[in-house]
């Protein structure tokens, strides 16, 4: 099920996910005191601004620990890396408290980097997460132009982990597969512009072999869209 919320522009955007975000790590704390909450984003250029919106949020931020929905393989010093977006944006001033936990670790391959992920209780599902989507539907690091048995397992393994070798964008990534995106208790999207907007309403219509139609037509799934026109 997709719960849209709409705004004219990125600022209101920006203002209200953080909010929306704030409160589901804020109820995940208080539901299991002494444990921590775990808080999974994703990078890109739409973030930034809710990034900076989030590291307002006042919150128990000591106990938050916070991670990525995918990153490319590269070093956290290359500007593409995900990781490096969220350190120089996110955990700033009282974010700077919480525990990141980075996916890459180019000292090792990607394929062994993927099993001891999936091996680490520590990466467990995070409480909330919040998504982009590409204008092909894909969405965390899912393209399903990557090679048949790389997407096939992506979408049906059980492992929280895969790696990705897309076929258009650059470089490999590991990401959440699907079924851990399905088991996420609180899914946010963003988003922004009409041609996104219409990916999204074509992936929720009919199913596509896309991921964020995979996701949006899983009757299990609820996720809260947050969309600027802008």
């Amino acid at each position: 099920m997709i719960e849209l919320h709409a705004f004219d522009d990125p600022r209101a955007q920006a203002g209200a996910l953080a909010k929306a975000v704030g409160g589901a790590l804020s109820a995940s704390l208080a539901a299991a005191p002494g444990v921590r909450a775990t808080l999974a984003v994703s990078g890109g250029t739409s973030p930034r601004p809710f990034f900076q919106a989030l590291a307002l949020e006042s919150l128990d931020w000591a106990r938050v620990n916070v991670t990525l929905v995918d990153d490319r393989w590269v070093d956290e010093t290359d500007s593409a890396s995900n990781a490096r977006l969220v350190r120089d944006t996110l955990l700033t001033q009282a974010v700077s408290a919480a525990r990141f936990a980075p996916l890459v670790d180019v000292s090792v391959s990607l394929d062994a980097r993927v099993a001891a992920l999936n091996a680490d209780a520590s990466y467990a599902l995070p409480d909330v997460a919040v998504l982009g989507m590409g204008e092909d539907g894909h969405t965390a690091s899912l393209f399903a132009d990557a090679p048949a048995h790389e997407w096939t397992h992506a979408l049906q393994t059980s492992e929280r982990y895969v790696a990705v070798h897309p076929g258009a964008a650059p470089h490999a990534r590991v990401s959440l597969s699907m079924s851990a995106l399905k088991g996420i208790r609180q899914l946010f999207l963003l988003i922004s512009g009409e041609r996104k907007l219409d990916v999204l309403k074509a992936a929720a219509s009919a199913p596509q072999e896309n991921a964020i139609s995979k996701l949006v037509n899983d009757k299990g799934v609820r996720l809260d869209v947050y969309w600027s026109a802008k």
